[in-house]
């Protein structure tokens, strides 16, 4: 977390520096859980690797009908691991 959101600490405020570094590891274990989920090599991975392979996408978020679609990039490498995560997170609805 040195090369990212601690990089400015100390700061010289105690309370600046408990906020920095709550806020710093609630980012970090959220990345660590979207990994988790994606599976893969993601699984293992750096928080860098996974913010920027998997949360930094450029995609296009559209709607039509009442519905929201997401446009994600054509012939995106780490398709199935963000399919993955989103169907993990996200589950289709049951048919009954």
């Amino acid at each position: 977390m040195k090369g990212g959101p601690l990089a400015s600490m100390p700061s010289g405020n105690f309370n600046t520096n408990a906020a920095w570094l709550t806020a710093a590891v609630m980012a970090f274990n959220l990345s660590r859980a979207v990994g988790t989920l994606a599976g893969g090599q993601f699984a293992r991975a750096t928080t860098a690797t996974i913010r920027s392979k998997i949360i930094n996408v450029a995609a296009r978020i559209a709607s039509s009908a009442r519905r929201i679609r997401l446009h994600l990039p054509t012939k995106w490498l780490w398709e199935t691991q963000w399919t993955k995560l989103f169907n993990t997170i996200y589950p289709p609805p049951k048919m009954a």
